[in-house]
C-alpha cells in the first residue's frame, strides 16, 4: 500500500466549548494540532516508516470556526524526497444547518522519516502518486490517532471514548443529511471485536442505514490502522439512532428544510 494514495486523509470534528478560545470561536492551537495530526497520518500511509514534523510553511487563518461549526481538515503528499516529504493540509468550517462552508486556514507541513523503517523501503521514501479512489456518495471516513490519553489502563482505545468518536461521527453523518438539529437517541447493536493500540490510528467509516419520519439510523465502521505496516483490521461497528429536533427539543420531520440543503458528504 505504500505510495499508492488510495484514499483521502480527513479529519472531521465539531467545534465544542473547550475547543474554543474568549472569542467564542475554535482556537488556533487545536486547529494546529489538528492540522499536524492530518500531516502525520498522510505522511505515514504514503510510507510505512516512523515521521516527526520537522517545519511548517505557509501556515494561514483566513475565517473562524465557530462554536457548534464542523470542522473537516484533508491532507494530500504534495512533494517526497529521499527522507523527507510535505503534507498540504486546509482545514474547512461548515455551518451544520445550513451546509455553508468556508476555508479557515491551512498550511504545508514538512515530516522526516526517522528510525530504521526507511531502510526497508531501500533506503528512500516511495514516489509521489496523486491516485485517489473516490469515496461513495454518502459515506463519511474520518481519521484519528490514539494517543496515551485515550487509552485505558490495559493500553488500548478506551470504550468510552471509541463509543464518543462513534457517537460524534453518526452526528456529523445525520445533520449533513437532514440539516437539521439532531440528537442522539439510542446505540445499538455496538460491537468491539478487537483492541485498538496506543499510536494506532482509527479510522471511521460511517454512513446513513435507515430513513424514518422524525429518526434516521447512522452505521458506523471502527478500523484500525498500524502505521509501521499500513495494516488494517475492523475492530469495532454500530447503529446509532439520530433524531431530528426543534429549538425545544422535540421530533420534527427529519428531512432538509429545502431541496437545495440536502448533503450526505
Amino acid at each position: 500500500m505504500s505510495g499508492q494514495g488510495v484514499r483521502a486523509t480527513r479529519l472531521v470534528d465539531i467545534v465544542f466549548p473547550g475547543d474554543t478560545n474568549h472569542h467564542g470561536t475554535l482556537f488556533g492551537g487545536i486547529g494546529l494540532a489538528h492540522m499536524d495530526k492530518v500531516a502525520f497520518i498522510t505522511a505515514t500511509r504514503h510510507a510505512p516508516v516512523d515521521f516527526v514534523t520537522a517545519s511548517c510553511d505557509g501556515i494561514d487563518f483566513q475565517a473562524p470556526g465557530r462554536l457548534g461549526d464542523i470542522i473537516e481538515l484533508t491532507g494530500q503528499v504534495v512533494k517526497v524526497g529521499r527522507r523527507s516529504l510535505a503534507a498540504e493540509v486546509e482545514m474547512v468550517a461548515e455551518s451544520p444547518l445550513t451546509g455553508a462552508r468556508v476555508r479557515c486556514g491551512g498550511g504545508v507541513f514538512n515530516m522526516v522519516a526517522v528510525g530504521d523503517g526507511l531502510a526497508a523501503l531501500g533506503g528512500q521514501l516511495p514516489p509521489l502518486t496523486r491516485d485517489q479512489a473516490p469515496e461513495p456518495d454518502g459515506e463519511l471516513r474520518s481519521v484519528e490517532l490514539v494517543f496515551p490519553e485515550h487509552t485505558s489502563h490495559y493500553g488500548s482505545l478506551y470504550g468510552g471514548n471509541a463509543l464518543a468518536a462513534m457517537g460524534k461521527a453518526a452526528f456529523v453523518v445525520a445533520t449533513r443529511r437532514c440539516r437539521r438539529a439532531v440528537v442522539l437517541a439510542a446505540a445499538k447493536h455496538v460491537d468491539f471485536t478487537q483492541h485498538i493500540h496506543k499510536g494506532e490510528i482509527v479510522e471511521l467509516v460511517s454512513r446513513v442505514s435507515g430513513v424514518g419520519r422524525t429518526s434516521m439510523t447512522v452505521t458506523v465502521e471502527m478500523w484500525a490502522e498500524t502505521p509501521a505496516s499500513g495494516a488494517r483490521r475492523q475492530c469495532g461497528q454500530g447503529a446509532f439512532v439520530m433524531v431530528a429536533v426543534d429549538d425545544q427539543h422535540r421530533p420534527i420531520p427529519a428531512r432538509p428544510a429545502s431541496a437545495a440543503l440536502a448533503a450526505t458528504g
